[in-house]
């Protein structure tokens, strides 16, 4: 089964509760930009990790994400 960003931005919905989340990627390799307030208090690494945690074996699907990680009051102030 080929994974789709639509496929990722759904698991990732799925396990976190997100204002934004944006995935684009070619069916193995995907770029993602997540906003949650269950970020707040935890550094980027802790952020990734609880992404990375949802996901679980969902990863041997989609080989490789990178993600832009950001709490509501960090995507507010973004230009």
């Amino acid at each position: 089964m080929k994974v789709t960003p639509d496929n990722v931005r759904e698991y990732i919905q799925q396990g976190l509760d997100c204002e934004h989340v944006e995935v684009e990627g070619d069916g193995r390799h995907f770029e993602a930009v997540i906003v949650s307030k269950e970020f707040d208090g935890k550094g980027k690494l802790q952020q990734q990790r609880l992404v990375f945690q949802i996901l679980g074996g969902k990863m041997d699907v989609i080989h490789a994400l990178s993600m832009k990680t950001f709490t509501p009051q960090q995507w507010a102030e973004q230009d």
